[in-house]
């Protein structure tokens, strides 16, 4: 995993920052983060696969206003690093695990860097108020510095764990296929949830009901 290192921990910094404070383009969605991961570790298949599993837990929160929710931009860079170079789909599983403690540590450090903005604003609260340029330029820059060393910190310990599970994970094949087994049929329980309670009930869940028959008759017809 040691090629495109740096490369990885650039992007998922870009990745983390693109979240809230900068870009906000899409960029540190799971399929888009961990696609590109692929391509710098050398596997864009593998990215793309962890970066599919991890849209489907993505899509049953919708990051908005002051709601909780997981960091999967650098998330998606890790779990990608992790399941890079390993055959068909046995990295799945233990990469999808990977990014998941990696989210969830990256809300962890969102509040974190929320909580230091909050004082960042009370501190200056007489230039903020008065609506001084300067003031506004200058908590506004550290408040996304903050960002910015949170998803750098975020991606480096990712990138670490993605390291020992790669080394040291004691899987053989069956072990590899029951872990990604789960991890898949998680992710499917989870955007099924997110699904219904997005829908509503009536007319929606008729359209979701329509839209699943529809698309499994493609499937089946490819």
């Amino acid at each position: 995993m040691t090629d495109g290192f740096w490369w990885l921990l650039l992007w998922g910094t870009i990745a983390g920052l693109d979240l809230v404070s900068a870009g906000q383009v899409m960029v540190g969605r799971p399929l888009v983060a961990g696609t590109l991961a692929g391509v710098l570790a050398g596997d864009p298949a593998a990215g793309a696969m962890v970066g599919v599993t991890l849209e489907l837990f993505a899509l049953e929160l919708l990051p908005v206003g002051g709601a909780r929710y997981p960091d999967y931009g650098p998330a998606a860079v890790a779990g990608a690093a992790t399941a890079a170079g390993v055959p068909g789909v046995l990295g799945l599983g233990p990469a999808v695990a990977v990014a998941l403690v990696v989210g969830y540590l990256g809300e962890r450090t969102v509040q974190i860097v929320r909580r230091g903005n909050s004082a960042d604003a009370r501190r200056n609260r007489v230039g903020l108020d008065a609506g001084d340029p300067a003031c506004l330029r200058r908590v506004h820059l550290r408040g996304m510095l903050r960002d910015a060393i949170r998803a750098l910190l975020v991606t480096v310990f990712g990138l670490a764990l993605a390291e020992v599970v790669r080394r040291w994970l004691p899987l053989d094949l069956r072990g590899a296929v029951l872990v990604g087994t789960v991890a898949v049929g998680a992710a499917f329980a989870v955007a099924a949830a997110g699904a219904l309670r997005l829908v509503g009930r009536g007319g929606g869940r008729a359209w979701l009901a329509a839209g699943l028959v529809i698309g499994a008759a493609w499937v089946m017809a490819r």
